[in-house]
């Protein structure tokens, strides 16, 4: 069973889930989540021989959430992985992350690899710096209803988001990202979109489950996690330096076929060429049928490629 604590790292306080004892895990999860959305990896990685912490990232869950949009940044959220590690008494680590988590830990590995020996991404494939701003560059192709537009402006998603919240995260667990076009916002219907209060739920998500969620949700509300989102164009200035860098550790990449992130032009394209930044990938799982909430989806097939990454990046002696 996993613990918890409060873990102080990077000027923040950081909830933390952590079992296990060995080689040092860090999991890093997405938007809108928590470290719960880890809860299938931690006791199988722990079982297999890991040190696994999972946090609840800046501005989520129990975890502090910094009032200024400008503490968000990749930086911050690297600083914060950085320092965990060193909080946590260990030299070095192997980071995974999922969503949001993913573009934490291929910059963390691009970053850090002193610090870092190996990474995977889930549901998002590795950082691939455009020539301009990317909320400009969407301005420029005529897109102005793209949901990291609508993010921007404070309080305009965090009212949508918070008017119902058990609503809100049954609609998007429940329903996922499978349409691209989930990611268009619609003026009539705000990022959601048409909700529906007796949506049934997944086989993988439990009502006890989504009440994690929600409880968490309503006692943080949605600022923090939205605005990791206000900071992507500074993101595209700082990251400048890493212009068309590779990542060179150990790498391995997940995702679900469903996922819109991966299925489109833009994230197709970036699926297929990830071997330009990660040239020690080690394998490229797109599992039939899953969708974004991958690791809770498709618990085992997830559980199995991370335990054989790590055994190959990480050995337990």
């Amino acid at each position: 069973m996993s613990a918890t604590r409060i873990v102080k790292a990077n000027g923040i306080e950081l909830f933390v889930r952590e079992q296990g004892e060995g080689p040092l895990v860090l999991l890093c999860h997405g938007w809108p989540e928590l470290s719960y959305s880890w809860r299938h990896q931690i006791p199988a990685l722990a079982a297999a021989g890991y040190r696994v912490v999972a946090p609840d990232m800046r501005g989520f869950g129990r975890s502090q959430a910094p009032a200024d949009i400008a503490a968000y940044s990749i930086f911050d959220n690297v600083g914060d992985m950085v320092a965990l590690v060193t909080a946590l008494g260990a030299g070095n680590a192997v980071i995974i992350g999922h969503d949001w988590g993913a573009p934490v830990a291929w910059h963390a590995a691009m970053f850090r690899p002193d610090l870092f020996t190996a990474v995977a991404g889930l549901s998002v494939p590795p950082p691939l710096r455009g020539r301009g701003r990317p909320l400009e560059t969407l301005r420029a192709g005529g897109i102005a209803n793209f949901y990291w537009q609508y993010f921007q402006t404070p309080g305009v998603a965090e009212a949508e988001l918070e008017r119902d919240v058990a609503l809100t995260m049954r609609t998007m667990l429940a329903r996922g990202f499978s349409d691209p076009q989930s990611l268009f916002v619609t003026p009539d219907n705000g990022f959601l979109g048409a909700v529906n209060a007796d949506l049934p739920l997944p086989a993988w998500l439990s009502e006890a489950d989504l009440a994690e969620f929600v409880a968490a949700y309503r006692a943080s509300g949605f600022r923090g996690g939205l605005n990791w989102y206000r900071n992507i164009d500074r993101n595209w200035e700082l990251t400048a330096p890493w212009q068309d860098a590779q990542i060179r550790q150990p790498s391995l990449f997940i995702a679900g076929s469903g996922d819109a992130v991966i299925k489109g032009i833009i994230g197709a394209k970036r699926v297929k060429d990830m071997e330009r930044v990660l040239p020690d990938l080690r394998r490229k799982l797109i599992i039939d049928g899953a969708g974004h909430w991958i690791q809770q989806e498709c618990a085992d097939d997830v559980n199995a490629a991370l335990i054989a990454f790590l055994r190959e990046v990480a050995p337990t002696g």
